[in-house]
C-alpha cells in the first residue's frame, strides 16, 4: 500500500493508550482552557485521525507564512494550507505551557485535547491578509472561506496536541466517520492496493456515479473511497445526514459488491479551491489512495476559480516528488442524449450544450422542493427521492418559521 505523507506510518495524534488517556483527562482539570473555533476543532480531529500525517500539532507563524508563500514549512515539509490555531482569547492562558482545548461543536465543550504551548504569536493585519491571499487567491470577504479564515482571530497558539476524542463525529455518524488508520486498515483486509479516492460535499448525482466508474476502470483500480466530508459547510449546503444515506443508496443499488467503501472525515469546508484540493490529495495519500479525483472546481465555491485551477495547481505548484498520490483530473461529466449515457464533455467533441443533461444547482433544489422528480438521466430515482423529502421538509419548516 502506498506510504503516508512524511514518514513510513502514519502517527495520528489520538491518545489510544488508557492510562495515558485517563492521564490527560485529569491533567485536564488543571490546566487554563482555550475555547476552540470551529475550524481549530477540526484540525484537531484530522491530527487525531492521522489525516495530517506527519504534522505534530498547531503551526507557528512562520510555518504558516512559509506554507501560505511556498507549500512547505520552515524544516522543508511539503504542506499546501497552514493548520491553525487562531483565537482572541489569550489572557487566561497566562503563563502556562499547557492548555485544555474546549470543543465548541459539542454540549458541555468537553476538552477535545491537551496542547504544549511552544509560542502564542500576534498575527499582523498584513500577515494575516497575505495568507488570505494565498490560501484563497482573494480577499473577498463574500467568499464564506475568506470570512470564516478572518473571523478566527489573530493570536496564533502553536505546538504539539494529544487529541482526546473525535469531537462530533463518531457520535453523530457512527457508521460513516473513520480514520485515516481505520480505513488503512480496511484497505487491507480487503487486499486493495489502487484506490481512487472521490471526494464529495453533496449527494452524488448520476455524472459522479459515473465518474466514479470511469476511474476505477481507468486505472484498473481494486476500489472506490467515496470519501464525504462531515464538518461545516456554508449556508444552503445539503447537511451531511442527507447526502451519506443518498450515497448509500446509491452505492447500494449502482456499484458492484466490494468495489466501494463509503466513509467521511471530520474537518469544515475550506472553499480554497486549488489549494484545497492539493490538502485532499495530502489526506487521502494518508487514507491509503493511490489516485485522487480531481474534477471541475475541485473544492471551489461561486467564481472565484477557475474551473480546472484545482488540476492545474499539481501540474504548475507541486513539486513532482512532493506527493506519492495520483491525480485523475476530470473534465465536467454529463449526460450524452446522442450517446445515451454519460460521458465526459471534453470526450464529445461534436455535442453542443443541447446534446447534454445538465442542472444548474438552483434548478434541482426548485425542482426538489417543488416536489418534481429530477430527469433520470441526471439523478437515479432513489437518491433523488431522498433529497426530495428532505428539500420538502426543510421547506416546511422553513415557512412555519416565518
Amino acid at each position: 500500500m502506498i506510504q503516508p505523507h512524511g514518514s513510513e506510518t502514519l502517527h495520528p495524534l489520538f491518545v489510544y493508550d488508557v492510562q495515558r488517556h485517563h492521564e490527560l483527562q485529569r491533567e485536564a482539570q488543571g490546566l487554563p482552557s482555550v475555547l476552540l473555533s470551529s475550524a481549530a476543532a477540526a484540525n484537531a480531529v484530522m491530527l487525531g485521525a492521522g489525516y495530517f500525517n506527519p504534522l505534530r500539532g498547531y503551526m507557528g507563524a512562520a510555518d504558516a507564512l512559509s506554507v501560505a508563500e511556498r507549500m512547505h514549512t520552515t524544516a522543508g515539509l511539503f504542506w499546501p494550507v497552514p493548520i491553525l490555531n487562531l483565537t482572541d482569547e489569550v489572557t487566561a492562558i497566562g503563563g502556562a505551557r499547557r492548555v485544555a482545548l474546549r470543543d465548541p461543536n459539542v454540549e458541555g465543550r468537553p476538552v477535545l485535547a491537551i496542547q504544549a504551548i511552544e509560542a502564542i504569536e500576534t498575527l499582523t493585519e498584513e500577515q494575516l491578509a497575505f495568507i488570505t491571499r494565498k490560501l484563497f487567491r482573494t480577499e473577498d470577504p463574500k467568499h464564506p472561506g475568506v470570512a470564516t479564515f478572518r473571523s478566527l482571530g489573530r493570536h496564533c497558539l502553536s505546538g504539539p496536541i494529544e487529541v482526546l476524542n473525535f469531537s462530533y463525529f463518531q457520535q453523530d455518524f457512527p457508521d460513516t466517520f473513520r480514520t485515516a488508520v481505520e480505513i488503512r486498515n480496511e484497505m487491507q483486509e480487503r487486499g486493495w492496493r489502487t484506490v481512487v479516492a472521490f471526494q464529495t460535499r453533496n449527494p452524488m448525482h448520476r455524472a459522479h456515479e459515473e465518474l466514479c466508474k470511469m476511474a476505477r476502470e481507468a486505472v484498473h483500480a481494486d476500489g472506490v473511497l467515496i470519501h464525504m466530508l462531515l464538518g461545516q459547510l456554508k449556508a444552503g449546503d445539503i447537511p451531511a445526514a442527507v447526502r451519506d444515506a443518498a450515497i448509500r443508496k446509491m452505492v447500494e443499488v449502482y456499484f458492484p459488491p466490494n468495489t466501494v467503501m463509503i466513509t467521511g472525515y471530520g474537518f469544515d469546508m475550506l472553499y480554497a479551491g486549488p489549494r484545497e484540493a492539493v490538502l485532499h490529495a495530502v489526506f487521502r495519500q494518508n487514507c491509503g489512495c493511490s489516485h485522487l479525483i480531481v474534477g471541475r472546481d475541485h473544492a471551489g465555491v461561486g467564481s472565484f476559480y477557475g474551473p480546472f485551477d484545482a488540476q492545474q495547481i499539481f501540474a504548475e505548484e507541486v513539486p513532482k516528488d512532493a506527493l506519492r498520490i495520483q491525480i485523475f483530473g476530470a473534465d465536467n461529466t454529463a449526460y450524452s442524449k446522442k450517446l445515451n449515457r454519460v460521458v465526459m464533455m471534453r470526450d464529445a467533441p461534436d455535442h453542443g450544450a443541447e446534446d447534454f443533461v445538465q442542472l444548474s444547482g438552483t434548478t434541482v433544489r426548485e425542482l426538489l422542493a417543488a416536489g418534481q422528480q429530477l430527469p433520470i438521466e441526471f439523478a437515479r430515482p432513489e437518491v433523488a427521492e431522498i433529497l426530495m423529502r428532505y428539500y420538502q421538509l426543510d421547506q416546511g419548516q422553513s415557512e412555519e418559521g416565518r
